[in-house]
């Protein structure tokens, strides 16, 4: 059963007499607090709850912000699965279009960001994924995924739909470019490998050989992350006025603003 939150500090007791708090390290009243934001886009289970909200809600609302973004004229919203399909279904939901699976899921395969060159993500995509063909042949695509790292295995995803039958293929991005690499502990590439910093990041859809690329902008995300938080916590957010990552979660990785100052 869901009690409560452990707060940023704080050290508890669990016994069977109930939870008691031992201790809270404070932060300094300047600095804001800082939770990691991609922990909602990527990394955290969709039916985890963070800042007493559902990590699935906050998905889809990313996913609403990005169908008013980016909308597209097409046949059927998709999804990269699994961890974008909130997403998917929030913009199909605010674009009124049909949300289709085009792809299933070899759920015996890892996550291929995280590999360590791009011939095994490469592999890796084309062992995780199969296509539903009978979905999609002859029609628009809308494909929505959580984030693009590399760029180098959104495109065989690609590859495969447009070998399938895909009429076109619309790459929406449920998250902004990643920029910058992150220094609290979060495996992000270096910042060269990072597409965004790259060179192709300019005709990104001609590279990974999608029709349209287009990412949620920071804003849309802080915004789609903060709505629903309680009201406790939002009367320590209200005296912050900047969107971009000072209001109570670390963006660093978007726009390369710590929370703490780098130490060499």
């Amino acid at each position: 059963r869901y009690y409560r939150e452990v707060l940023p500090g704080e050290i508890v007791k669990i016994s069977r007499h109930g939870v008691q708090t031992l201790d809270i390290v404070r932060r300094p009243e300047r600095d804001p607090s800082a939770f990691c934001i991609f922990e909602y886009v990527y990394f955290a289970r969709p039916d985890s709850i963070f800042e007493g909200q559902m990590v699935y809600s906050v998905r889809r609302r990313c996913g609403q912000q990005l169908a008013i973004e980016a909308p597209v004229e097409a046949d059927l919203v998709s999804t990269v699965p699994e961890s974008a399909t909130p997403a998917a279904l929030g913009y199909a939901q605010k674009c009124g279009l049909p949300y289709v699976e085009v792809l299933c899921k070899n759920r015996y395969e890892g996550r291929t960001f995280i590999q360590p060159n791009m011939r095994l993500r490469q592999l890796g995509v084309a062992k995780k994924f199969g296509v539903l063909s009978d979905n999609f042949k002859g029609k628009r695509v809308v494909i929505i995924d959580d984030s693009i790292v590399r760029g180098n295995t959104i495109s065989p995803i690609i590859k495969l739909l447009r070998e399938s039958g895909a009429k076109e293929v619309h790459i929406r991005v449920a998250s902004p470019p990643i920029r910058f690499p992150c220094y609290m502990g979060i495996n992000i590439p270096t910042k060269e490998e990072l597409i965004a910093n790259r060179p192709e990041f300019h005709d990104l859809a001609n590279y990974v050989g999608a029709d349209s690329v287009v990412y949620l902008s920071v804003e849309g995300l802080v915004s789609s992350v903060q709505e629903s938080i309680k009201a406790s916590q939002e009367n320590s957010l209200k005296t912050q006025k900047s969107l971009t990552g000072k209001i109570g979660h670390c963006t660093a990785c978007l726009t390369g603003e710590y929370p703490v100052e780098l130490e060499w």
